[in-house]
């Protein structure tokens, strides 16, 4: 039955003063969740430089694999698929049996699918390999990789007092831009000046980094777990799945997450086709706009922390409302000069990507710290559905009108929409957090 009340009280964790004492059995100081922080913040870095990098470098793979607008679409949305596809299932898992079992599967996984492509799938001596098999690979890299969003979540969750929650959850979700930043400004250069080999080798050695920092250091916060067999919860927290408020505020970030990798995918084609700019100016300005969506991401959290979690939704809508104004104003003034038009995709990407902190708190707070797995595996279906719609709903729309369609369908409604969706703010406490 779907539940309309109020959102379950998370559970309270132990008193952050005392040592911890983690699944495995070993004691921990009061500062080691910082340490499962930066674990967490490692591993969805290496992550991202993959599935956020890559696009950065879209202009230079299409003609290094001699692929068409449409192909370059398909391949850039192979990895971003595999995400939609197993996320909430990487959620549940986590939920179920931990996060330590599940991290260490997917990110090995994903770090034997970048060697696949290091080895066997990239341009040597004046052959191309296939665009399809590049494809079907970086889809078993998405697919095991999506593992890092809900169980690196959880593990914050868990580690974490309910008053620092938001601010720990916005610096874990700002790893995703900032592992963005580290691709946009690596792969390209590395593409140019060595080729696609040693950007794949790049993220291979990345993503086994963040796997063996979690075999070294990361042990479980002492949550509740659901019974392996899912008839019955370890947990009085229901089932978020069965809730129509997490499932509003999850199809949000479905909505957000379209004008969001616009700029990420497509955004370095249309400056460099519609308005001129070079591969190195246009690197520079997809560096600026992880960056500055690293810090929203981060502010936010703390901001909202600061009002005891209250303003999260507000904060979204606000943001939603500007990233529609930036994108009609890109689509109305296409043919002014480049620094405007710039100025306004800086200010749309950095927005769209600068939600998902205070977004990813306030639905992880909404299913409680247990069940807080299965809410961000949803949470993160729901983006990377819209990643992975992103890069072949725009070669659709340009094959029947121009770019000028692309930012109002694409960028500017459904921030529109999302705004309207989002639900209203509850009630917090009103006292603020601690520093």
């Amino acid at each position: 039955m779907v539940q309309l009340t109020t959102p379950p009280t998370p559970s309270t964790p132990p008193t952050p003063a005392e040592p911890t004492v983690g699944r495995s059995g070993k004691v921990h100081g009061t500062r080691y969740k910082w340490g499962i922080l930066w674990i967490g913040i490692f591993a969805q870095a290496a992550f991202s430089a993959t599935f956020q990098g890559i696009p950065t470098s879209g202009s230079i793979l299409q003609t290094a694999y001699s692929l068409s607008t449409g192909q370059l679409g398909f391949v850039l949305a192979a990895v971003t698929a595999g995400i939609f596809v197993t996320d909430v299932f990487w959620g549940i898992l986590s939920d179920r049996i931990g996060e330590r079992v599940v991290l260490i599967t997917g990110l090995s996984g994903t770090t034997v699918a970048l060697a696949l492509v290091t080895a066997f799938l990239v341009p040597s001596g004046g052959a191309v390999p296939s665009y399809v098999a590049l494809a079907v690979v970086l889809f078993f890299a998405g697919a095991l990789g999506g593992c890092v969003n809900g169980a690196s979540g959880r593990a914050v969750m868990g580690w974490f007092p309910p008053a620092k929650r938001g601010f720990a959850i916005s610096l874990r979700v700002a790893a995703v831009p900032a592992g963005g930043a580290i691709g946009a400004a690596v792969l390209p250069p590395l593409a140019l000046g060595a080729g696609f080999r040693w950007v794949f080798a790049f993220l291979t050695l990345f993503c086994l980094l963040a796997t063996l920092a979690v075999v070294i250091w990361l042990d479980e916060p002492p949550l509740a777990r659901t019974k392996r067999d899912g008839s019955t919860a370890a947990t009085e927290v229901p089932d978020p799945l069965k809730r129509w408020d997490i499932w509003r505020v999850a199809i949000t970030a479905f909505l957000l997450d379209l004008p969001q990798f616009l700029v990420l995918t497509f955004g370095s084609v249309f400056l460099h086709t519609v308005k001129g700019m070079s591969i190195g100016s246009i690197a520079v300005l997809l560096v600026v706009v992880q960056i500055l969506g690293a810090i929203s991401r981060v502010w936010g959290g703390r901001w909202t922390d600061r009002h005891g979690g209250r303003y999260r939704r507000t904060l979204v809508t606000l943001y939603s409302w500007v990233i529609a104004v930036a994108y009609t104003g890109i689509a109305v003034f296409e043919s002014s000069p480049t620094w405007i038009v710039a100025g306004l995709l800086i200010l749309a990407g950095f927005l769209s990507c600068g939600w998902h902190g205070v977004h990813y708190a306030e639905i992880a707070t909404m299913a409680g710290a247990e069940r807080s797995g299965t809410a961000l595996g949803l949470e993160n279906t729901m983006v990377f559905a819209g990643a992975f719609a992103t890069p072949l709903l725009i070669p659709l729309l340009l094959d029947v009108s121009d770019w000028w369609a692309v930012m109002i369908l694409i960028g500017a409604a459904p921030a529109v929409l999302s705004a309207l969706l989002m639900p209203r703010e509850l009630p917090r406490d009103p006292k603020p957090a601690a520093a």
